[in-house]
Parts: C-alpha cells; sequence; structure tokens
C-alpha cells in the first residue's frame, strides 16, 4: 500500500460474497455518488484514506474471508495509510456484539439494512430520487436485478434469515423502473437474483407474481436476456415457464438449488419436499421447456448424512444430468436449527463427497458439451483476455458456468452479441468462430 499523503475524502468499497452483497454495494455507491462524494469500488490503487467493507457471512469460508479484509484494512489504518474503516454487509449484522469487541479498530459496525446511517456516517444525504438508479460494478452490458430481500423459507442449515431478515419483495413498478433506467444506459441482460424468486409478490401482492414480473421486465426496450437465478423448488410456479417459453429474450435458463437428492435429509433440512416431488418437478420443467438449462446446488455432510444418504444424491445427480452443478461442504452455522445436531461427518468426508459429485458432474458436462459442437449459439461477450475473446451463451450465467472462446484475430465488440460456431468443447469451456 501507498503511504499516506494527498489522499483526501476518498471512498473505496470492497464487496465480498454473492452478487446480492454486490447490487447493496452498487446502491451505496450510487448514493454517495449522487452527494458528489469521491468514490471507487474495489479500487487497486490503495489511494483512498475510507474503505467501506461490505462483508459475507453465509458459510466458514466467507466468514474468514471477510475477518481477513477487515484486519487488512486495520493494518493499513495502524500504519497510517488509510484514516477509517467502516463494516457493513451480512458478517457486521450477525456478529457485530463480538467483532466490536474483537476488532475494536473498525470506526463503525452497521447491519443489512442500516444503509441510511451508513450513508450518515459518511456525511452523505440518502437521496429517495435516487432509489432505482444504479451505477454499475459490472460490466456495463449485464446487471444484477434484486427483486426481493430476505427469506421466509425455514432451512435447517442457513443463516440467511438471521442476517437479511423475513422476505420483502419490491414493487414491480419499482423494478420496472429501475429496469428501463438500465437499458437506458446499455444494459442487455438482467439477472434477477433473491433468497428466493419463487416466493416473490406473495408479500405485496398475497400471490405468486413472478411470472406476471418477468413479462413485465420483458416488454422493457433493450433488454436481450432476462435470467432467473436462485428459485426453490418447493411451491414452485410453474406459470413463470409459460412466461419462458413464449418470451423470446427470457433466457431458458434456472438456478435452482436443491440442496441434496435423499429424501430423508430432506426432511432433516426442512426442504418442505422430497425427492420424488423434485425430480418430478424437474420432468414438468423439461418437459415445458425442453431446451432449459438446469444449473442446481448441493451441500454433502449435512449432520445426520449416512453413507447410503449420499449415494441417494450421487444417483440423483446421475438420472437428473444437470446442465451446469456447485456443491457445499456443510458448514455449521450457530442459531440455525441444525446447530443443534451434532456435525458429525469428518471434513475430510465431506470433502471426499464433494469431489465425488464434481467428479460425476464434470463428465455429465462434458458430455452434454460435445452435443453442442457444431451447432452455432447468440453469444454475449464479456471480456478480452490472453489471445480470445470471452462470451456466453444463453445457457451461461457470468462467473459461475461455461464460457465460449473465439479466436482473437476476428472482430468482435465487447458488450455486443455474435453468432458463434461451436468447433471444440471441453468439460467447462467451449471454442469457436464468429459467424
Amino acid at each position: 500500500m501507498k503511504t499516506k499523503g494527498i489522499r483526501t475524502n476518498k471512498i473505496n468499497i470492497v464487496t465480498l460474497g454473492c452478487s446480492k452483497n454486490l447490487v447493496d454495494s452498487e446502491v451505496l455507491f450510487t448514493q454517495l455518488r449522487g452527494n458528489g462524494m469521491d468514490v471507487t469500488h474495489e479500487s487497486k490503487k490503495d489511494d483512498a484514506n475510507i474503505v467501506v467493507i461490505n462483508t459475507c457471512g453465509f458459510i466458514d469460508n466467507a466468514k474468514e474471508e471477510s475477518v481477513n479484509t477487515i484486519l487488512r484494512y486495520v493494518d493499513a489504518k495502524d500504519a497510517g495509510m488509510v484514516d477509517k474503516v467502516y463494516v457493513t454487509g451480512c458478517l457486521s449484522h450477525r456478529y457485530k456484539d463480538e467483532l466490536e469487541v474483537e476488532i475494536p479498530d473498525v470506526d463503525a459496525w452497521f447491519g443489512t439494512n442500516e444503509m441510511p446511517r451508513l450513508l450518515k456516517t459518511l456525511r452523505a444525504d440518502y437521496k429517495h430520487e435516487l432509489v432505482g438508479e444504479r451505477l454499475l460494478t459490472t460490466p456495463a452490458h449485464f446487471a444484477y436485478l434484486k427483486i426481493a430481500e430476505g427469506c421466509d423459507r425455514p432451512c435447517s442449515f442457513c443463516a440467511i434469515p438471521l442476517m437479511r431478515g423475513k422476505h420483502v419483495s419490491r414493487s414491480m413498478d419499482e423494478l420496472v423502473t429501475e429496469a428501463r433506467s438500465l437499458a437506458r444506459r446499455g444494459t442487455k441482460e438482467l439477472i434477477l437474483i433473491a433468497q428466493d424468486l419463487t416466493y416473490y409478490g406473495l408479500d405485496l401482492y398475497k400471490k405468486r407474481n413472478l411470472d406476471e414480473l418477468v413479462a413485465r421486465l420483458a416488454d422493457v426496450e433493450g433488454i436481450d436476456w432476462i435470467r432467473l437465478q436462485y428459485a426453490y423448488p418447493s411451491g414452485f410456479p410453474l406459470e413463470v415457464l409459460d412466461v419462458m417459453r413464449n418470451r423470446p429474450n427470457v433466457c431458458n435458463y434456472l438456478d435452482m438449488p436443491l440442496q441434496t437428492g435423499s429424501t430423508e435429509l430432506l426432511r432433516l433440512m426442512r426442504r418442505g419436499i422430497t425427492r420424488e416431488k423434485t425430480e418430478a418437478l424437474i420432468n414438468t420443467i423439461r418437459d415445458k421447456v425442453p431446451d432449459i438449462t438446469l444449473r442446481t446446488t448441493l451441500i454433502v455432510g449435512h449432520p445426520g448424512e449416512t453413507d447410503a444418504m449420499f449415494q441417494e444424491t450421487y444417483d440423483f445427480v446421475d438420472r437428473m444430468r444437470f446442465d451446469r452443478m456447485g456443491v457445499f461442504t456443510y458448514s455449521h452455522e450457530e442459531n440455525t436449527h441444525s446447530y443443534s445436531m451434532p456435525d458429525d461427518i469428518p471434513a475430510d468426508i465431506k470433502q471426499e463427497r464433494a469431489d465425488e459429485l464434481m467428479d460425476l458432474q464434470q463428465s455429465i458436462s462434458a458430455e452434454l458439451n460435445q452435443q453442442k459442437v457444431g451447432r452455432t449459439y447468440k453469444t454475449l461477450f464479456d471480456r478480452k483476455e490472453g489471445g480470445y475473446f470471452i462470451g456466453r451463451t444463453e445457457a451461461d450465467s457470468p462467473e459461475v458456468d461455461n464460457e465460449v472462446l473465439v479466436p482473437a484475430s476476428q472482430y468482435v465488440r465487447l458488450g455486443d452479441f455474435a453468432n458463434v460456431r461451436i468447433d471444440r468443447a471441453e468439460e467447462f469451456d467451449l471454442y469457436g468462430n464468429v459467424v
């Protein structure tokens, strides 16, 4: 880091964790800029005298990363290179009392719903006229659109409700206004996010309204792709599949974390569904949208998971052949329902199970990708790296899914679409040429 010198009144926002945290940082960024402040996001120059760290407290690894980041900036403050360190986000919300004692050099701690107080501390006003406006930290051609906050689900392993509170939907009018604003500034892809998309509308409209919201967003001029992430299987609103099938700018893509393929473990996890009903739902989704891409996430090593239960999950993945999949090892989170159970699966067994599932998924992904060779796909290009332009198809979300690589010798405009014929496929990458 640079030594303290001519830096004055510059704020650096550091974001950790998921895309929902990123949206919160973008809102803060917009409010501070709206107050005429000099503010950056993830500055590599280390020239800011005020640092705001937006933390994640989801699982052990995320908490460790957040604490290490806080300590790094506290050390910079002690060395005279930073004047103020403020901490917000999930870790701060959940562990504020303990952290104030353990890391006293942090100047102030803020919860997930305390942005007005954080702004006041930074000597900025909360500007209501900026609600729905957002300065993006992602490339301008795609943006995350958070449609709700919090979660009402009772999942035994999850601490999100402890950090984010109850489910609160944003109004459709507000979301459409934000989408129009983003489209005017060049956003082509909206990625809808929430702790649970499928609960959308129950609190505001007394019914699940995800289908109506998606249809209204699909009418926004300039939006070429709308992508759905973080759906919940129990009570899934099938009507949204009709919108997906009938609207060409709604991607045939669904991210639906399923957690396990064992009915008994689903009961212990308090997921409100069985493996049989889950498989029936997947089959219905694929029947209604035959070319849909399904992404899921699983947890291994939950308390009580036997070898037989894990084998059920393995066989479930083998049968369902998901297009995309991620696996977490169980993290024993305080004040969750699962925390009352013994964390009885050794760490090495958890990792072995995760590796087995990912090895299986790698072979499935390789087979599915081979089927794409010789076909042409509409591709949105995100960046240039090394000797390639790198983009994504309708089947791919940023950072977590396949990428399409095209030789840099070919003309591609970043942030635009091009048709790419796939000539070669690997487990998680596709190679092709613009046609």
